[in-house]
């Protein structure tokens, strides 16, 4: 049982939503390879015809792993997705958020609640709502083309579905480079059996940003990165999409003093991103800034707490395209959880956190003022918020924490709990996906196939299936799984998302439990939005 007293979470833009009751709606064998059949999505095929041979992200078999879920109480939460001005702390922009606010409001349930939420459009795009780390039946993903039609401007779509995954979560649009804007959200779902006690609670987003930023846009970062071509992100199959790169002030910007600034914005193209722990290239793309709960190191958050308090923080890394390394100044932490799952409890000094990725950890608070230091790994940039527990100075934004050269953590060193780690079992069936790419290209694909979306990797149901990942690039990529978990090697932790280096393999054993279409993709939106994604499908019986 939980034995904290209160959870504190920070900043203004952080609190937490309202829940209501209401009545639910719903809206082997070896094998190798993608099948090349056609088939799109019931939602947006040319054709309107669901896929061939394949389970609809709104068929009976869906209906019925949803049912077996239960009908728990249901919990109300409304997002509108909206054209903002944001503080950034010493610097306001004009981007895209929920409701006015960065990060936008936390929603919190208990695992074997429903969430019934609506999402609002007003912005000038095509959007949809991703339910990053939660097993949700399939035509609730938000993947426009795929699993569901976008939701288009001045519209709106309810999300229904029941929920089973504890643990820290987020979400997020599923559509072109949005998320590198300020749309996102933690998603706490409590654990109703929770073993961890503590007295606070810190919920920290990690953002990189360049939206509004000197006429810059996520659209002119990837056309700079597409070498001045404007080949656009991927659509997801849907020919509806606007690609419109405007901010709220269209493309004619103007710089804070009034200047006249290129519409495009400066370069953002970044050059000699070096990181042993990436195993070399960092990153291409320079953030001008990177945030904690929406704000810079020169106006940064604080989270306040008392000397001995037990205080766990749970890190999302919410950043389009830049992995962090985070410490906590003269604080190990002990880690307990990634991405919602418990791990053997093992102590570090600094954690490494890709993109999407998510960790939990706990620590005994010190009394003074202590500096939660966030390092773009590699990039030559960083960030910071602030443990106060006492009097006292807050330091610079340009301290280091002595334990941010400590003891490093990646997944690779964690062992999953007792209580989630799964039987050894053979694979039923191995799906080989090698990614492939060039910076000086920008072609990235898996095996060598950029995203279309009539592809299909086959599962059944009931199959344990390895993906065999292998990296043929010289980039690091964090490989995301939609609907499912996965097993790390050798007894590691149940992930969602997880690092693959250069000329690495990977494997990790997933469940096939959830019938339907599940995207499997780089969370670097500016590879997945050129290419490196693809689509897990579940055959028809």
């Amino acid at each position: 049982m939980r034995t904290h007293s209160r959870r504190t979470l920070l900043g203004a833009g952080i609190a937490v939503a309202g829940s209501g009751l209401l009545s639910a709606c719903a809206g082997g064998k070896a094998a190798s390879g993608m099948d090349g059949m056609y088939g799109t999505a019931a939602f947006s095929g040319p054709d309107g015809r669901p896929p061939s041979g394949y389970v609809s992200p709104d068929g009976p078999e869906v209906a019925e792993a949803e049912r077996r879920r239960g009908a728990g109480p249901v919990r109300r939460f409304a997002l509108t997705a909206t054209q903002s001005r944001i503080d950034l702390g010493g610097r306001t922009v004009r981007t895209w958020t929920f409701g006015d606010e960065l990060p936008g409001k936390v929603m919190r349930v208990t695992a074997g609640d429903r969430i019934a939420l609506t999402l609002t459009n007003r912005l000038p795009q095509n959007t949809t709502l991703h339910w990053h780390g939660l097993t949700v039946r399939n035509d609730m993903d938000g993947v426009p083309g795929v699993t569901q039609r976008s939701v288009r401007p001045g519209a709106s779509f309810d999300y229904r579905f029941a929920v089973t995954t504890p643990g820290t979560h987020w979400v997020h649009p599923h559509s072109g480079l949005q998320l590198d804007r300020g749309l996102y959200a933690p998603l706490i779902v409590d654990d109703p059996r929770e073993p961890l006690s503590y007295d606070k609670e810190w919920i920290v987003l990690l953002d990189d940003w360049v939206d509004g930023v000197d006429g810059s846009t996520p659209e002119s970062v990837l056309k700079e990165l597409h070498g001045g071509v404007d080949r656009g992100p991927m659509a997801h199959g849907e020919t509806e999409m606007a690609h419109d790169h405007a901010t709220g002030g269209g493309r004619g910007t103007r710089a804070r003093d009034g200047a006249a600034v290129p519409a495009d914005g400066p370069s953002r193209l970044l050059k000699g991103a070096r990181s042993r722990l990436l195993g070399h290239d960092a990153g291409d793309v320079d953030h001008p800034y990177h945030l904690v709960n929406g704000r810079t190191a020169r106006d940064p958050r604080t989270f306040h707490a008392k000397p001995g308090d037990r205080v766990r923080i749970r890190f999302i890394n919410a950043g389009s395209e830049t992995a962090y390394r985070v410490a906590l100044g003269d604080h190990p932490m002990t880690v307990t959880h990634t991405d919602g799952f418990p791990v053997e409890h093992i102590e570090a000094d600094a954690l490494l956190i890709g993109m999407a990725e998510r960790y939990d950890v706990v620590v005994t608070a010190g009394d003074g003022v202590f500096p939660l230091t966030v390092l773009a790994e590699g990039k030559g940039r960083s960030t910071m918020g602030l443990l106060r527990t006492g009097s006292g100075e807050a330091p610079g934004p340009s301290v280091r924490p002595r334990n941010l050269y400590g003891r490093i953590l990646t997944a690779d060193r964690l062992r999953a709990a007792e209580s989630v780690r799964s039987a050894p079992r053979r694979p039923d069936r191995t799906l080989e996906m090698t990614l492939t790419g060039t910076m000086e290209k920008y072609d990235w694909a898996i095996n060598g196939s950029p995203y279309t979306p009539d592809q299909r990797y086959p599962v059944e149901a009931g199959e344990r299936v390895r993906i065999i990942f292998r990296n043929h690039t010289r980039m690091w990529h964090p490989m995301h799984l939609h609907g499912h978990t996965f097993d790390l090697p050798n007894g590691g932790p149940r992930k969602d998302t997880t690092i693959l280096l250069p000329g690495r393999r990977v494997d990790v054993d997933f469940h096939a439990d959830n019938p339907g279409l599940w995207m499997v993709h780089c969370h670097n939106i500016y590879h997945s939005e050129s290419g490196m994604m693809t689509i897990i499908g579940y055959r028809k019986k």
